[in-house]
């Protein structure tokens, strides 16, 4: 991967974390509530589910990384999961634009197709 694509990864990569602390550990809290639009009781009530949520954000980070780990390699071995996990990133990015707030798309879907342009350009 080339040092632009290995950005992209790494900025998407780093978004989902992000997104893993906001809600596994921060989503009852006024600054987890203020990203989400969500009230007091309404965070109370689906913490589990968030935090659910928030796991599958720490697997995609963690493919993401091994993606950027594996790049350095011989044969850069990296590109098969970067391609993978930036396409699970796209996916959920876009069915959370049509489902929940346009806003994903710029958040979440764009970084990503940037990334995957990025990484398919390098390859």
């Amino acid at each position: 991967m080339n040092i632009l694509a290995s950005l992209l990864v790494g900025l998407v990569a780093a978004l989902h974390l992000y997104f893993l602390v906001l809600e596994m550990f921060l989503w009852r809290t006024p600054r987890g509530r203020a990203v989400f639009g969500t009230t007091e009781e309404f965070a109370e009530q689906s913490a589990a589910l968030a935090a659910n949520q928030g796991l599958y954000n720490g697997f995609l980070t963690a493919g993401l990384v091994w993606a950027l780990l594996a790049s350095g390699g011989p044969g850069g071995e990296g590109f098969a999961p970067a391609v993978f996990f930036l396409g699970c990133v796209l996916v959920a990015g876009a069915y959370g634009a049509a489902t929940v707030s346009r806003r994903i798309l710029a958040v979440q879907a764009l970084p990503a197709a940037l990334g995957l342009g990025a990484v398919l350009l390098a390859h």
